[in-house]
């Protein structure tokens, strides 16, 4: 998925830098993400939740706060109330050159600054918080030994995540001004809270309080086992996926895609990299986005489907749809098929009707569950059906691939 870098003003007249991630076919919404406290828009979570909501057609802008990552300014001088300000200057440049995001999305300082910037962004139509503290001044606790220090000296140097910040007074009497409460009961937007009840860094309170100040629709999904920095890239692809279902139902719907006529040639597979790991790519075809990854013992970061997993399923999803349409035209009592299925190699000599007789040989074991009232002959039938879809006669029969270089 293509990344647009570029930097934009922040309301102080700072130069942001930013990243806008596409997706490679049609853009259904646009979204804007706001990162973690002293954190930056390359931080694992937020590229990998940016990179995943891309691939399933939503473009999102995250960008480095004043004085963080590439921006310019001291972050010394930054409050509460600038990164809110830097979120509306965000949205306006999305607007002024695409479309104004439809989307907030915010990782913990960053989601109570996306609550607070929300009213300010009249496009908005879905609001998603992820370990998001429900009081701006929740933040002062990472260095709490020091606050006195602060207010007496005016700016002190501390430690954060193992890095050195300066914090001024004006960031705490700042953070102690907001009624962050106040401004969610007064949301207009539909509300997503993801939180993990085990985050040791922004309790699960803070979503508890969230969701009972705000109005309907709201919803509330746990994160369980994730830490508060979604560290485990998993977790990261659980929350867009998330992200990606809940929004549907609020952002303007797509245009629907015409259905295909049975008699068009078959569509194209287009698998791209993403350049976002070693990896990682996106897998398109028609109006659909996936994502193919290695497992992590390969190399990759097991974000999504490998070849293999992929090669499984066409043959999967085939067998089952074969018999099913066998059923029904015959009206069989059949109630679901579960096709399991394992890749592995064996040794040629370890098959006795195989026409190779030495080295190694691919074998795909497939496990046909029916389920239904069914007699022997039915089910008899249905398994003898079940290799006669028509990727498992693909899969047997002799494979011609042709590879040109694109022009």
């Amino acid at each position: 998925m293509p990344t647009e870098r570029f930097q934009f003003a922040s309301s102080e007249g700072h130069q942001l830098a930013a990243a806008l991630d596409t997706p490679d076919g049609s853009i259904h919404a646009y979204a804007l993400f706001a990162h973690c406290f002293t954190c930056g828009k390359d931080v694992l979570a937020a590229k990998r939740i940016a990179v995943a909501l891309a691939a399933r057609g939503i473009a999102v802008l995250r960008f480095d706060f004043t004085g963080l990552g590439s921006s310019e300014g001291d972050f010394a001088n930054s409050t509460f109330s600038s990164n809110v300000a830097d979120l509306v200057r965000a949205a306006d440049h999305l607007r002024q050159t695409r479309k104004a995001p439809a989307i907030l999305i915010g990782h913990s300082l960053g989601g109570a600054a996306i609550l607070a910037a929300a009213g300010q962004v009249p496009e908005a139509k879905a609001v998603v918080t992820i370990a998001a503290p429900s009081d701006p001044g929740h933040v002062t606790h990472l260095f709490k030994d020091r606050i006195e220090d602060i207010r007496t000296q005016g700016n002190v140097e501390v430690q954060l995540a193992g890095r050195p910040f300066h914090i001024k007074r004006e960031f705490l009497d700042d953070v102690a001004e907001h009624n962050l409460m106040a401004q969610i009961a007064k949301l207009h937007e539909a509300l997503l809270i993801m939180h993990s009840p085990t985050d040791d860094t922004v309790g699960i309170d803070n979503a508890t309080q969230i969701f009972v100040a705000a109005r309907h629709p709201k919803s509330f999904v746990s994160l369980a086992g994730a830490d508060h920095l979604l560290s485990d890239r998993r977790d990261a692809a659980y929350v867009a996926d998330v992200i990606a279902a809940w929004a549907e139902r609020y952002v303007d719907p797509v245009a629907a895609q015409p259905a295909a006529d049975p008699g068009d040639a078959p569509r194209n597979v287009v698998v791209r990299e993403t350049r976002a790991s070693k990896f990682l790519q996106t897998v398109t075809t028609g109006p659909h986005q996936m994502l193919a990854d290695e497992p992590v013992a390969a190399g990759g970061e097991d974000t999504g489907p490998g070849p293999y997993d992929f090669l499984l399923a066409g043959l999967g999803a085939c067998t089952s749809m074969t018999m099913r349409m066998y059923a029904d035209r015959k009206s069989l009592p059949l109630d679901r098929v579960t096709v399991t299925l394992k890749h592995s190699k064996i040794h040629a000599e370890d098959c006795a009707e195989c026409e190779t007789r030495e080295g190694m040989l691919d074998q795909i074991d497939r496990v046909i569950g029916i389920e239904g009232a069914l007699d022997a002959d039915q089910r008899k039938r249905l398994m003898e059906i079940a290799d006669k879809c028509p990727v498992h006669r693909t899969l047997t029969s002799e494979i011609r691939i042709v590879t040109k270089a694109a022009e």
